[in-house]
């Protein structure tokens, strides 16, 4: 059975850099001691010398569709209406809706705006703060803080959706994808961080589309955070992918916003590796279900990867709340 890591879930031309807006923020090829870290593999910004050059793959992202502002909506293009800390949410879904939260706990007075493709959730989003935007409408108006953590399932040009979601950043703040640890070509339970390369261009059209839209990102001088499956509690658990807690993943993109980093590339995991059968035999061991787990419907999937994001804690200088899968179930591994 194959070996993957536990971490968060969280999914053409580029859109011009705006980091020269912001004396406030910081690359991460001037900040890391080693500079690969985090870069872009094969192209820079366009802020940096050629010198800052590093990586030898292209990195990707993923994000939502911009989501214009709907007649019950809070008017966004309105002229002063946007503060210095104000946020807007590109799919505020379960993890938007957490970073939100976790946001406006460090940011009281801001407004959050979340940007949607359809008006189906808008009474529920306006009931928990934020301020409900339909994509489509042509808000002029640009925000300091940027997050795109729509899936690419709805989307019909993904990498098109991301590069107007750079186009409402104003260079200030930070803006961030939402990625998958998908594109590290990595399927053989060998180890995986954030140098890992990439999975080439053409050869998986779910990782084509995730590394299109992060070459967007990284162009418009964004960060990427790259997750895997996510959970929300413990019976949320999708046991096809790696994961962690959405709470976590929520708070490790709120310490990344904060930093104010660009066109650096992160990593999500709680870098305790588990196989799908140690999982299992972890859940049996709770007692949470009544039944017991017997075995697996078959084994043809690849092997996975076991992740470690020791550079991005330490850049960011954050750690996960459930340190493992086992102390989230409350068990001794």
């Amino acid at each position: 059975m194959g070996t993957t890591a536990i971490t968060f879930t969280p999914s053409a031309t580029a859109t011009p850099a705006k980091l020269s807006r912001s004396t406030a923020a910081h690359g991460c090829s001037n900040r890391l001691n080693s500079p690969i870290l985090f870069r872009n593999p094969n192209f820079k910004t366009k802020r940096s010398s050629s010198k800052s050059l590093v990586l030898s793959t292209p990195l990707h992202a993923k994000s939502s569709s911009v989501i214009g502002a709907a007649n019950e909506a809070v008017d966004a293009s309105s002229p002063g209406s946007i503060g210095a800390n104000d946020l807007l949410i590109v799919g505020p879904g379960v993890l938007g809706k957490l970073v939100a939260e976790k946001w406006r706990e460090d940011h009281p007075g801001c407004q959050i705006f979340g940007q949607t493709m359809t008006t189906d959730h808008h009474n529920e989003l306006a009931k928990i703060g934020i301020n409900p935007l339909l994509k489509g409408s042509k808000a002029t108006q640009e925000f300091p803080y940027v997050v795109f953590c729509a899936p690419t399932s709805r989307s019909l040009d993904y990498p098109g959706d991301v590069r107007e979601a750079a186009s409402s950043w104003s260079g200030e703040g930070s803006f961030i994808f939402t990625s998958s640890s998908a594109p590290f070509d990595c399927d053989d339970n060998g180890p995986c961080d954030e140098d890992f390369p990439v999975v080439p261009i053409g050869r998986r059209p779910r990782t084509d589309v995730l590394l299109k839209a992060e070459k967007v990102v990284l162009e418009s001088d964004g960060c990427v955070l790259r997750l895997a499956g996510l959970y929300i509690s413990f019976y949320e658990i999708n046991m096809s992918n790696i994961f962690m807690s959405t709470h976590d993943a929520a708070s490790l993109l709120v310490a990344i916003m904060k930093k104010k980093l660009r066109g650096c590339i992160f990593l999500g995991c709680d870098n305790h590796p588990l196989s799908r059968q140690e999982v299992m035999d972890l859940v049996n061991k709770s007692g949470k279900f009544s039944q017991k787990f017997e075995g697996f419907t078959g084994t043809n999937d690849p092997l996975g990867k076991k992740l470690n994001n020791e550079k991005t804690r330490k850049e960011i200088g954050w750690e996960p709340k459930y340190p493992s899968f086992a102390q989230f179930l409350g068990v001794s591994e």
